[in-house]
């Protein structure tokens, strides 16, 4: 064999572990919620899952337990890859076929609401762990009883909004769509499909046109603030760090096809998942790193592994590569006749 083939060979050998770390070295954590209009969990979450205010998150909180509220960015299915419909049910929209989420669907009509008008609308959707990806926003048809259990046939067939990859703005995406003429309470309907990885998360927010919003008692629903947040991260069972975070989350309850927090079984999880959410890991060292890692889902402790695996792998491909040109050498240098 020639020192080049046997070089090749050895270069090959020594890069293909490489590849595989770089192609497992990045687990993905994505996380968020409709901020404007504000969705149900968001609202709940804001108004405290210890002391709920509204009539709808008491009895949502009854329903689902604190957790629910605290992990309230993470109404997800781990690997829907786009097939949505087949995968919740009807009457379990809001919750995502989610038993976990399960008082999200609730049918009432006290849901506090944000009061909308038809017509040019930006939404907002509070992103703590951005990703590439897709939305699609629907809203409720006319006659749509807010009583009754939310079904798909309740929807309007095509979205009124929809974006790729938006801009993320202090902290959310930034949706421009245009609201349909519509009359009395409505709900609008948002899916995130990501586009690195077949995890969508979907939103439940109640609105009124025509009139003033809020719950039976006049509340407004609340958007959760930065303070809100901080102070519930500790209760919460999902990395809420974007791509890093404290060290007692365990990530999606719902990626890697475990299962989820409260020990059911996602829609659609499996073999297929993702694996673990990252926890910890060193600062990016620059914004451009920073930045792409918030699109690809990688924790910032990947890129050292990845140069350092980088390094060590070409080291030793050299040293072979230098062994096996001395080997050849050796070979083919012809042996000096005895006298």
């Amino acid at each position: 064999m020639s020192v080049r083939r046997t070089a090749a060979g050895i270069t090959a050998l020594g890069f293909a572990p490489l590849a595989l770390t770089l192609a497992t070295a990045a687990p993905a954590a994505a996380h968020g919620s409709m901020a404007d209009p504000v969705s149900r969990v968001s609202t709940c979450f804001a108004e405290g899952p210890e002391s709920p205010q509204s009539a709808a998150c008491k009895a949502a909180v009854a329903a689902s337990g604190t957790q629910a509220f605290y992990d309230w960015n993470e109404v997800n299915i781990p690997n829907a890859a786009g097939k949505h419909r087949e995968l919740i049910p009807d009457g379990k929209l809001c919750s995502a076929g989610r038993d976990k989420y399960k008082g999200l669907d609730l049918p009432r009509a006290d849901w506090p609401a944000t009061a909308m008008e038809p017509g040019e609308h930006t939404f907002r959707y509070q992103a703590t762990a951005p990703h590439k990806g897709g939305f699609e926003l629907y809203i409720t048809k006319d006659g749509y009883d807010p009583s009754e259990p939310l079904k798909w046939s309740d929807l309007e067939s095509e979205p009124f909004a929809e974006a790729t990859d938006p801009a993320l703005k202090d902290g959310s995406y930034v949706i421009d769509g245009s609201l349909p003429k519509k009359e009395g309470r409505h709900l609008i309907y948002s899916i995130w499909q990501r586009s690195d990885s077949p995890e969508a998360f979907y939103t439940c927010s109640d609105v009124t046109f025509g009139g003033g919003g809020g719950d039976g008692a006049g509340k407004a629903p609340k958007v959760p603030d930065e303070q809100r947040i901080a102070a519930g991260a500790d209760k919460s069972t999902v990395d809420h760090g974007g791509h890093g975070g404290g060290d007692g989350g365990s990530g999606h309850g719902a990626e890697g096809g475990a299962g989820h927090d409260d020990g059911s079984a996602a829609p659609g999880s499996g073999p297929g998942g993702e694996g673990p959410a990252p926890q910890g890991g060193a600062a990016p060292r620059d914004a451009a790193e920073k930045a792409d890692l918030a699109e690809t889902g990688g924790d910032s402790s990947t890129v050292p592994l990845a140069a350092g695996g980088t390094a060590v792998l070409a080291i030793g491909a050299g040293v072979l590569v230098a062994t096996a040109r001395r080997r050849a050498t050796a070979t083919s240098t012809p042996t000096p006749p005895r006298g």
